[in-house]
């Protein structure tokens, strides 16, 4: 593979998840091959700055790939700034980029994955992104070895210069080209409505999410995004240690050993993926008794974070 997109990896304070999402990129089979970018964030508060240092110390201490660069934001720039102002300058650079958290555990087939996909759809227009997380669908191995989909990815995905392009920062400029039909499609024909409320959200400064604005542009003009019907990535953030996250177990899974042989010819949405996508958001959040306890969990594990500061 000539030319391997760069890495974008955006770390906070959580020295033990970066490290282990370094050590399963480094077993990937084009580590060695790739340029590695690592973002590293300001403490926003007095009680992060140390392990902010220990992020930083392990940053400079990593080997693997065909080189690796540390850019130490100097000020915090809260992570929708930072993915927004990283990808932005990496693209803008070399034209492609692969996107990772410090939670996000990597297939070692990951970064192949990504590279075949950004050279095959690379003049494709409606191609939009590649994701390497997918969900853990009921009935996966009947689905094609990968298929499109009109919902972006945040876990874990890549994108080229001329898709980044269409990022619209501005929520008002989003929120005014929706309308009801849209909407309907936008929340995958409901069954997800989430992604409406979280836009909602953030129109009412209740989130400063990156994703949903991508997603948003992405859907805005009618781009699909590449899934594997197996999962390349599994998130380790769901333990409540992220800013924004809380403990959830719906959505694991663990990075497929196998590696992707297969992309569609054929640029649309999958309708057997779709359906099965549909099927899991309707099911994803359990029963009742289900959400109760994870409900009390998660609001009794917030109140412990809010004491500890």
């Amino acid at each position: 593979m000539q030319n391997p997109a760069p890495i974008a990896l955006f770390v906070y304070n959580r020295p033990e998840h970066m490290r282990r999402t370094l050590k399963y990129l480094q077993d990937n089979l084009l580590a060695a091959d790739s340029r590695l970018f690592i973002f590293s964030d300001a403490a926003a508060h007095t009680a992060d700055e140390e392990k902010v240092n220990q992020v930083r110390a392990l940053a400079k201490q990593t080997a693997g790939f065909k080189s690796v660069r540390l850019i130490e934001r100097e000020e915090n720039m809260g992570l929708a700034q930072s993915i927004i102002q990283g990808v932005t300058q990496l693209v803008n650079e070399y034209g492609k980029v692969i996107v990772f958290e410090d939670d996000l555990l990597s297939s070692p087939h990951a970064l192949t994955y990504f590279n075949e996909a950004l050279q095959r759809y690379e003049q494709a227009e409606k191609v939009m992104q590649v994701a390497a997380y997918m969900f853990p669908l009921t009935g996966r191995d009947t689905l094609p070895e990968t298929f499109f989909l009109r919902s972006i990815s945040s876990w874990g995905w890549a994108t080229w210069a001329r898709a980044w392009k269409h990022f619209e920062a501005d929520i008002d400029k989003l929120y005014a080209q929706f309308d009801v039909e849209k909407i309907h499609c936008f929340t995958v024909d409901g069954t997800m409505k989430n992604y409406w409320k979280q836009l909602l959200d953030f129109k009412n400064g209740k989130n400063d999410s990156w994703a949903i604005r991508w997603h948003a542009s992405v859907f805005l003009q009618a781009g699909l995004v590449l899934y594997p019907a197996k999962s390349l990535i599994e998130n380790i953030g769901h333990d409540g240690s992220g800013v924004h996250s809380i403990i959830e177990d719906s959505y694991r899974v663990h990075p497929s050993r196998t590696p992707v042989s297969t992309f569609p010819d054929t640029i649309q949405e999958d309708p057997r993926a779709l359906a099965a996508v549909k099927d899991f958001y309707r099911h994803r959040k359990g029963t009742w008794i289900k959400r109760g306890r994870k409900f009390i969990t998660n609001q009794w594990f917030k109140l412990k974070k809010r004491l500890a500061k």
